[in-house]
Protein backbone atom coordinates (compact mmCIF):
# COMPACT_ATOMS: atom_id res chain seq x y z
CA UNK A 1 0.00 0.00 0.00
CA UNK A 2 1.58 3.34 -0.70
CA UNK A 3 1.44 6.03 1.46
CA UNK A 4 0.57 9.73 0.20
CA UNK A 5 2.81 12.53 1.91
CA UNK A 6 1.45 14.17 4.28
CA UNK A 7 0.12 17.36 3.67
CA UNK A 8 1.31 20.64 4.79
CA UNK A 9 -0.86 22.48 7.70
CA UNK A 10 -2.81 25.54 5.87
CA UNK A 11 -1.14 28.75 7.02
CA UNK A 12 -3.40 31.36 8.41
CA UNK A 13 -3.45 34.57 7.38
CA UNK A 14 -1.57 36.94 9.21
CA UNK A 15 -3.39 38.79 11.78
CA UNK A 16 -2.86 42.34 11.92
CA UNK A 17 -1.17 44.08 14.78
CA UNK A 18 -3.80 45.64 16.90
CA UNK A 19 -2.92 49.17 17.50
CA UNK A 20 -2.32 50.05 21.60
CA UNK A 21 -4.68 52.88 21.06
CA UNK A 22 -6.63 54.75 18.69
CA UNK A 23 -4.72 58.19 19.51
CA UNK A 24 -4.21 60.27 16.59
CA UNK A 25 -0.09 60.72 16.53
CA UNK A 26 0.90 64.18 14.43
CA UNK A 27 4.31 63.14 12.95
CA UNK A 28 5.83 66.75 11.87
CA UNK A 29 8.81 66.91 9.87
CA UNK A 30 10.40 69.77 7.90
CA UNK A 31 12.41 69.90 4.59
CA UNK A 32 16.30 68.94 5.24
CA UNK A 33 19.15 71.52 3.13
CA UNK A 34 19.20 68.98 0.32
CA UNK A 35 15.97 69.68 -0.36
CA UNK A 36 15.52 72.80 -0.08
CA UNK A 37 18.15 72.93 -2.53
CA UNK A 38 16.77 70.46 -5.09
CA UNK A 39 13.39 72.81 -4.65
CA UNK A 40 15.76 75.41 -6.23
CA UNK A 41 18.07 74.05 -8.25
CA UNK A 42 15.57 71.11 -9.46
CA UNK A 43 17.99 68.46 -9.34
CA UNK A 44 20.73 66.15 -7.12
CA UNK A 45 23.17 67.11 -9.08
CA UNK A 46 22.56 70.67 -10.15
CA UNK A 47 22.89 71.42 -6.20
CA UNK A 48 25.73 69.19 -6.24
CA UNK A 49 27.37 71.25 -8.62
CA UNK A 50 26.26 74.53 -7.25
CA UNK A 51 27.78 73.51 -3.62
CA UNK A 52 30.96 72.28 -4.86
CA UNK A 53 31.50 75.30 -7.09
CA UNK A 54 31.98 77.50 -3.98
CA UNK A 55 34.20 75.37 -2.64
CA UNK A 56 31.94 73.24 0.42
CA UNK A 57 31.31 69.55 0.73
CA UNK A 58 28.22 68.25 -0.41
CA UNK A 59 29.04 64.89 1.16
CA UNK A 60 27.69 66.51 4.45
CA UNK A 61 24.23 68.08 3.14
CA UNK A 62 23.48 64.34 2.06
CA UNK A 63 24.55 62.47 5.01
CA UNK A 64 22.19 65.28 7.36
CA UNK A 65 19.43 64.45 4.92
CA UNK A 66 20.11 60.39 5.11
CA UNK A 67 20.28 60.81 9.02
CA UNK A 68 17.18 62.79 8.61
CA UNK A 69 14.52 60.82 6.55
CA UNK A 70 16.21 57.60 8.54
CA UNK A 71 15.28 59.37 11.77
CA UNK A 72 11.92 59.79 10.26
CA UNK A 73 11.10 56.00 9.48
CA UNK A 74 11.98 55.31 12.03
CA UNK A 75 9.42 57.38 14.18
CA UNK A 76 6.76 56.21 11.61
CA UNK A 77 7.55 52.60 12.34
CA UNK A 78 7.87 53.10 16.30
CA UNK A 79 4.65 55.09 16.23
CA UNK A 80 2.22 52.81 14.06
CA UNK A 81 1.88 50.30 16.79
CA UNK A 82 0.75 52.27 19.30
CA UNK A 83 -1.81 54.94 17.30
CA UNK A 84 -3.01 56.35 14.04
CA UNK A 85 0.27 58.17 12.70
CA UNK A 86 -0.32 61.03 10.11
CA UNK A 87 2.74 62.92 8.93
CA UNK A 88 2.80 66.34 7.81
CA UNK A 89 5.10 68.95 6.35
CA UNK A 90 6.10 72.18 8.53
CA UNK A 91 5.03 74.46 5.63
CA UNK A 92 1.15 72.57 6.12
CA UNK A 93 0.90 73.11 9.88
CA UNK A 94 -0.51 76.50 10.22
CA UNK A 95 -3.78 75.29 8.36
CA UNK A 96 -3.92 72.14 9.99
CA UNK A 97 -6.56 71.18 12.61
CA UNK A 98 -5.11 69.30 15.45
CA UNK A 99 -7.81 67.15 17.26
CA UNK A 100 -8.33 67.87 21.10
CA UNK A 101 -6.86 63.81 21.85
CA UNK A 102 -3.95 64.22 19.51
CA UNK A 103 -0.37 63.89 20.46
CA UNK A 104 1.92 65.73 18.61
CA UNK A 105 5.47 64.46 17.58
CA UNK A 106 8.00 66.77 16.00
CA UNK A 107 10.88 66.04 14.55
CA UNK A 108 13.45 68.36 14.95
CA UNK A 109 15.31 70.59 14.79
CA UNK A 110 14.07 73.45 18.02
CA UNK A 111 13.06 75.98 15.43
CA UNK A 112 10.45 73.29 13.76
CA UNK A 113 9.61 72.48 17.71
CA UNK A 114 8.30 76.87 18.41
CA UNK A 115 6.95 77.02 14.69
CA UNK A 116 4.74 74.02 15.83
CA UNK A 117 4.06 74.93 19.19
CA UNK A 118 1.99 78.28 18.45
CA UNK A 119 -0.55 76.40 16.53
CA UNK A 120 -1.31 73.29 18.75
CA UNK A 121 -4.03 74.19 21.64
CA UNK A 122 -3.73 72.08 24.47
CA UNK A 123 -2.12 69.08 22.35
CA UNK A 124 1.20 67.89 24.52
CA UNK A 125 3.97 68.07 21.85
CA UNK A 126 7.49 65.66 22.15
CA UNK A 127 10.42 66.79 20.55
CA UNK A 128 12.73 64.11 19.68
CA UNK A 129 16.27 64.69 17.84
CA UNK A 130 16.73 63.12 14.52
CA UNK A 131 20.37 63.77 14.85
CA UNK A 132 21.90 64.08 18.35
CA UNK A 133 25.70 64.32 17.21
CA UNK A 134 24.62 67.21 14.61
CA UNK A 135 22.66 69.74 17.16
CA UNK A 136 22.14 70.22 20.89
CA UNK A 137 18.28 70.48 20.47
CA UNK A 138 17.24 72.45 23.62
CA UNK A 139 13.65 71.55 22.97
CA UNK A 140 14.63 68.34 21.80
CA UNK A 141 14.99 65.96 24.82
CA UNK A 142 13.98 62.37 23.18
CA UNK A 143 15.81 60.24 20.60
CA UNK A 144 13.58 58.50 17.91
CA UNK A 145 14.27 54.77 20.29
CA UNK A 146 12.43 56.55 23.01
CA UNK A 147 9.38 57.18 21.57
CA UNK A 148 7.76 53.15 21.97
CA UNK A 149 8.09 53.92 25.88
CA UNK A 150 7.29 58.06 25.91
CA UNK A 151 4.15 57.89 24.07
CA UNK A 152 2.49 54.94 26.43
CA UNK A 153 3.48 57.19 29.23
CA UNK A 154 1.93 60.51 27.74
CA UNK A 155 -1.15 58.39 26.90
CA UNK A 156 -1.45 57.30 30.61
CA UNK A 157 -0.92 60.56 31.93
CA UNK A 158 2.35 59.44 33.78
CA UNK A 159 5.33 62.02 32.13
CA UNK A 160 5.24 65.79 33.13
CA UNK A 161 4.59 68.32 31.24
CA UNK A 162 6.12 71.70 30.88
CA UNK A 163 3.91 74.83 30.40
CA UNK A 164 5.06 77.54 28.23
CA UNK A 165 3.69 81.10 28.22
CA UNK A 166 2.80 82.19 24.65
CA UNK A 167 2.95 86.17 23.54
CA UNK A 168 -0.54 87.15 21.57
CA UNK A 169 -0.50 90.26 18.91
CA UNK A 170 -4.31 91.12 18.22
CA UNK A 171 -4.93 93.83 15.18
CA UNK A 172 -8.02 96.24 15.55
CA UNK A 173 -9.39 94.60 11.89
CA UNK A 174 -9.31 91.20 13.63
CA UNK A 175 -6.40 89.39 12.77
CA UNK A 176 -3.99 87.75 15.21
CA UNK A 177 -0.67 85.97 15.53
CA UNK A 178 1.02 83.52 18.47
CA UNK A 179 4.74 84.01 19.24
CA UNK A 180 6.31 81.16 21.07
CA UNK A 181 9.89 82.49 21.54
CA UNK A 182 9.10 86.38 19.74
CA UNK A 183 7.16 88.95 17.93
CA UNK A 184 8.70 91.61 16.01
CA UNK A 185 7.43 94.50 14.88
CA UNK A 186 8.78 97.10 12.63
CA UNK A 187 9.08 96.84 8.62
CA UNK A 188 10.58 94.44 6.03
CA UNK A 189 13.39 95.78 4.90
CA UNK A 190 16.35 98.19 7.21
CA UNK A 191 14.43 101.45 6.81
CA UNK A 192 13.15 102.59 10.33
CA UNK A 193 9.81 101.85 11.24
CA UNK A 194 7.63 104.45 12.43
CA UNK A 195 4.92 104.33 14.84
CA UNK A 196 3.57 105.65 18.54
CA UNK A 197 3.64 103.55 21.68
CA UNK A 198 1.77 102.77 24.74
CA UNK A 199 2.59 101.20 28.40
CA UNK A 200 0.22 102.19 30.86
CA UNK A 201 0.22 105.57 31.08
CA UNK A 202 3.28 106.31 28.78
CA UNK A 203 3.14 107.46 25.34
CA UNK A 204 5.31 107.65 22.66
CA UNK A 205 6.61 108.64 19.34
CA UNK A 206 9.05 106.08 18.10
CA UNK A 207 11.74 105.85 15.05
CA UNK A 208 13.62 102.84 15.50
CA UNK A 209 14.61 99.85 13.68
CA UNK A 210 11.58 97.62 15.46
CA UNK A 211 10.22 95.98 18.95
CA UNK A 212 11.20 92.62 19.71
CA UNK A 213 8.60 91.33 21.94
CA UNK A 214 9.86 88.07 24.11
CA UNK A 215 8.70 85.21 25.93
CA UNK A 216 10.46 83.00 28.79
CA UNK A 217 11.24 80.67 25.78
CA UNK A 218 12.97 83.45 24.07
CA UNK A 219 14.53 84.95 26.86
CA UNK A 220 18.16 83.21 25.86
CA UNK A 221 17.75 84.16 22.17
CA UNK A 222 17.07 87.64 20.42
CA UNK A 223 16.11 88.87 24.19
CA UNK A 224 19.10 88.13 25.34
CA UNK A 225 21.49 89.13 22.52
CA UNK A 226 19.84 92.61 22.29
CA UNK A 227 20.59 93.30 26.70
CA UNK A 228 24.20 91.56 26.14
CA UNK A 229 24.73 94.11 23.17
CA UNK A 230 23.22 97.20 25.07
CA UNK A 231 25.06 95.58 28.63
CA UNK A 232 28.50 95.61 26.23
CA UNK A 233 28.47 98.64 24.92
CA UNK A 234 27.65 100.67 28.95
CA UNK A 235 30.49 98.20 30.07
CA UNK A 236 33.04 98.92 26.95
CA UNK A 237 36.28 101.27 27.34
CA UNK A 238 35.05 103.54 24.73
CA UNK A 239 31.58 104.16 26.47
CA UNK A 240 33.61 105.39 29.43
CA UNK A 241 35.80 107.70 27.29
CA UNK A 242 33.27 108.94 25.41
CA UNK A 243 31.60 109.82 28.82
CA UNK A 244 35.03 111.18 30.36
CA UNK A 245 35.68 114.52 31.17
CA UNK A 246 37.37 117.51 28.55
CA UNK A 247 41.01 117.02 29.81
CA UNK A 248 41.03 113.14 29.89
CA UNK A 249 39.88 113.86 25.92
CA UNK A 250 42.81 116.09 25.30
CA UNK A 251 45.19 114.09 27.04
CA UNK A 252 44.27 111.36 25.08
CA UNK A 253 44.95 112.97 21.89
CA UNK A 254 48.48 114.35 23.12
CA UNK A 255 49.76 111.28 24.66
CA UNK A 256 49.61 107.88 23.48
CA UNK A 257 51.55 106.06 26.18
CA UNK A 258 49.04 108.73 28.80
CA UNK A 259 46.18 107.16 26.42
CA UNK A 260 46.93 103.62 27.32
CA UNK A 261 47.54 104.59 30.98
CA UNK A 262 43.76 106.63 31.19
CA UNK A 263 42.53 102.96 29.24
CA UNK A 264 43.93 100.59 31.96
CA UNK A 265 42.64 102.78 34.55
CA UNK A 266 39.15 103.03 33.22
CA UNK A 267 39.52 99.21 32.21
CA UNK A 268 39.70 98.95 35.97
CA UNK A 269 37.37 101.18 37.39
CA UNK A 270 34.42 99.97 35.00
CA UNK A 271 33.97 96.93 36.23
CA UNK A 272 32.65 98.83 39.50
CA UNK A 273 30.65 101.48 37.29
CA UNK A 274 26.91 101.76 38.54
CA UNK A 275 25.45 101.52 34.85
CA UNK A 276 27.55 98.50 34.06
CA UNK A 277 26.46 96.70 37.21
CA UNK A 278 22.87 97.15 36.72
CA UNK A 279 23.20 96.00 33.13
CA UNK A 280 25.36 92.82 34.36
CA UNK A 281 22.64 92.18 37.14
CA UNK A 282 20.06 93.00 35.10
CA UNK A 283 21.39 90.45 32.81
CA UNK A 284 21.95 87.70 35.37
CA UNK A 285 18.04 88.16 36.52
CA UNK A 286 16.40 88.13 33.00
CA UNK A 287 18.54 84.80 31.96
CA UNK A 288 16.31 83.13 34.65
CA UNK A 289 13.19 84.57 32.58
CA UNK A 290 11.20 81.26 33.28
CA UNK A 291 9.15 79.77 30.03
CA UNK A 292 5.94 80.03 31.89
CA UNK A 293 6.37 83.51 33.27
CA UNK A 294 3.29 85.12 33.56
CA UNK A 295 4.78 88.09 31.79
CA UNK A 296 6.63 88.98 28.24
CA UNK A 297 9.43 91.81 27.99
CA UNK A 298 9.80 94.02 25.17
CA UNK A 299 12.84 95.62 24.07
CA UNK A 300 12.91 98.41 21.16
CA UNK A 301 16.13 98.19 18.67
CA UNK A 302 18.43 101.44 18.05
CA UNK A 303 15.16 104.21 18.81
CA UNK A 304 16.62 107.13 17.58
CA UNK A 305 15.66 110.54 19.40
CA UNK A 306 14.72 113.91 17.38
CA UNK A 307 12.40 116.89 17.40
CA UNK A 308 9.11 114.69 16.91
CA UNK A 309 10.36 111.36 18.53
CA UNK A 310 11.63 109.85 21.57
CA UNK A 311 14.49 107.13 22.82
CA UNK A 312 12.81 106.39 26.57
CA UNK A 313 9.90 103.64 26.26
CA UNK A 314 12.45 101.25 25.10
CA UNK A 315 12.57 98.27 27.56
CA UNK A 316 9.70 97.44 29.84
CA UNK A 317 7.38 94.30 31.13
CA UNK A 318 3.90 93.33 29.91
CA UNK A 319 1.58 91.25 31.88
CA UNK A 320 -2.17 90.75 31.78
CA UNK A 321 -2.75 94.37 33.62
CA UNK A 322 -0.67 96.16 30.84
CA UNK A 323 -0.53 95.02 27.51
CA UNK A 324 1.71 96.79 24.89
CA UNK A 325 0.10 98.86 22.44
CA UNK A 326 1.37 100.06 19.24
CA UNK A 327 -0.10 101.88 16.38
CA UNK A 328 1.74 102.01 13.27
CA UNK A 329 2.54 104.96 10.74
CA UNK A 330 4.37 103.26 8.04
CA UNK A 331 2.72 103.64 4.83
CA UNK A 332 3.80 100.18 3.35
CA UNK A 333 6.01 97.58 4.68
CA UNK A 334 4.91 97.19 8.04
CA UNK A 335 4.81 93.89 9.26
CA UNK A 336 4.58 91.61 12.23
CA UNK A 337 5.92 88.64 12.41
CA UNK A 338 6.89 85.65 15.21
CA UNK A 339 9.95 82.97 16.11
CA UNK A 340 11.72 84.36 13.10
CA UNK A 341 9.44 83.28 10.10
CA UNK A 342 8.96 86.14 8.29
CA UNK A 343 6.70 84.46 5.24
CA UNK A 344 4.15 84.33 8.02
CA UNK A 345 3.51 87.75 9.12
CA UNK A 346 0.72 90.28 9.57
CA UNK A 347 0.42 93.45 7.84
CA UNK A 348 1.16 96.29 9.79
CA UNK A 349 0.78 99.11 7.57
CA UNK A 350 -0.85 103.12 9.14
CA UNK A 351 -3.65 103.04 11.33
CA UNK A 352 -3.74 99.41 12.77
CA UNK A 353 -3.58 99.03 16.02
CA UNK A 354 -1.58 96.08 17.74
CA UNK A 355 -2.14 94.92 21.30
CA UNK A 356 0.50 92.28 22.74
CA UNK A 357 0.03 90.79 25.49
CA UNK A 358 0.01 87.15 27.13
CA UNK A 359 -1.94 84.05 24.94
CA UNK A 360 -4.96 82.82 25.84
CA UNK A 361 -3.43 79.45 25.57
CA UNK A 362 -0.29 77.72 26.77
CA UNK A 363 2.21 75.27 24.85
CA UNK A 364 2.20 72.11 26.89
CA UNK A 365 6.08 70.44 26.22
CA UNK A 366 6.25 66.47 27.16
CA UNK A 367 9.93 66.53 29.22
Amino acid sequence: MRLGKASKPVAAHPVAQERMTEYKLILVKRRTRLEELVVRYNTVQQAQFYIERLGADFSDYLEEDRRYHHAVQQAQQQLSPLGRVQTIDREHVPNFIFGAQDIVVVIGQDGLVANTLKYVTEQPLIGVNPDPMRWDGVLLPFTVEDLSFIIPDVIRKRRSLKEVTLAKVELNDGQYLYGVNDLFIGRKTHVSARYEVRLGSSVEQQSSSGVIVSTGMGSTGWFKSVLTGAAGVVGSEAWQLIHSDGQIASSLHKNHSNADTVVQRKGHLETNHPAITSAHGGMSHLNAFGWDAPYLYFTVREPFPSRTTGANLVFGQIHPKQPLRIVSQMPEDGVIFSDGVEQDFLEFNSGVEATIGLAEKRGRLVV
